[in-house]
This record gives structure tokens, sequence and C-alpha cells, in this order.
């Protein structure tokens, strides 16, 4: 059995990046909530309508459409042998119904992305400019921020009470310094 890791931190931390760089390395599923929404937008599908206006104002999608897209994909025969998970979960509900799906002790390790509050609203700025994310403005950047602090951060607390060791790797420097930090990371964990 592959890895089951999931990426946690805040908006712009480089999770995304990280993230597919090290499901590559790994030859792991990088599954990602925000692309899969994205898609669902970008094609017209009922819950890419639903989530448009709701990811639009910088909320978070709620919870049983995340939970199903998510639980589908997990089922997907690639997603047997390991999995590494960005942008989900999203709250402690989330983590419930994902530890329900995938039974107890299912996820192996949190990697905690962190960065300077200020270097992420420039970061998301500087993206929103490069991608054409319209949905990227600061006051929605500074909102998904604080939805962030109110609903992910409580996850740093929950996985480790719930046996998923969490590690903490600074999210500044270049890509590569921060893939480095993530491999050294898991090396020893």
């Amino acid at each position: 059995m592959g890895r089951r890791l999931l990426f946690l931190g805040p908006p712009g931390a480089g999770k995304g990046t990280q993230a597919e760089m090290l499901a590559r390395t790994l030859g792991v599923p990088h599954i990602s909530t925000g692309a899969m929404l994205r898609d669902n937008v970008e094609r017209g599908t009922e819950l890419g309508m639903k989530a448009q206006a709701i990811m639009a104002a910088g909320d978070l999608v709620p919870d049983d459409l995340v939970v199903a897209m998510v639980k589908d994909r997990l089922g997907q025969d690639d997603a047997a042998c390991g999995f590494l998970l960005d942008g989900f979960p999203r709250n402690v509900g989330q983590a419930r119904a994902l530890d329900e799906a995938l039974g107890a002790g299912a996820l192996e390790l949190a990697l905690l992305v962190e960065a300077d509050e200020e270097e992420l609203v420039a970061r998301l700025l500087q993206r929103a400019i490069e991608e054409g994310r319209e949905d990227d403005n600061e006051q929605t950047i500074r909102n998904r921020l604080q939805v962030y602090r109110d609903e992910t951060e409580p996850l740093v607390g929950y996985y480790p009470d719930n046996g998923v060791i969490v590690v903490a790797v600074d999210g500044m420097g270049t890509v590569d310094e921060v893939f480095s930090r993530i491999v050294k990371a898991l090396a020893t964990n």
C-alpha cells in the first residue's frame, strides 16, 4: 500500500504545486478538490453551477457536495495504492466523513505548509493576474484566509488526536527549497 497523505495550509501556501510534485515523485494520484470543482464549473455540470457562486464569494462549497465528490474519486483504481489529498478535508466535519469513508487510521500523515499572511496575499494576487482568476481580489483573498483560520486550521489539532501525524513545513522560499523540506519531512515520518 502506498502512502495516504494530505496537505494542509492556507490558500496561497503552495500546497497545489508541492502536491503535484510530490504525487509524481511517489507515484500516487494528486487529488485536488479545487481542481475538481473548477473542472465542474468549466464543464457546466450541476455541481459546478452550484459551486460557482459559492466559490466566487470566497466561501467553502458545502460539505455534502465535496464529500460525495472525494468519496467517488478515492474509489477509483489508481487511489487504491495511495493518494495525496489537496484541499480536502477543509473542516472537522469533512475529516470525520473521510474517516468514516476510509476507516480509522486510513490517513498516515498531514503536511502543514506554513507561510506569512502578507506573502500569501501577494502570491494570490499575482496568481489571479497570471491565471485570470476573477474570484481572487484582495477582499476575497482575505476572506478566504479568515475562512481557513476558522474552518480548516482546527484540523491541525484534530488529526493528532485521531492518530494522524501532522508535520509543519516552512512554505517560504523557492518551490525547490520547499519541496526539499517536504521530502526530508516524509523521510523522517
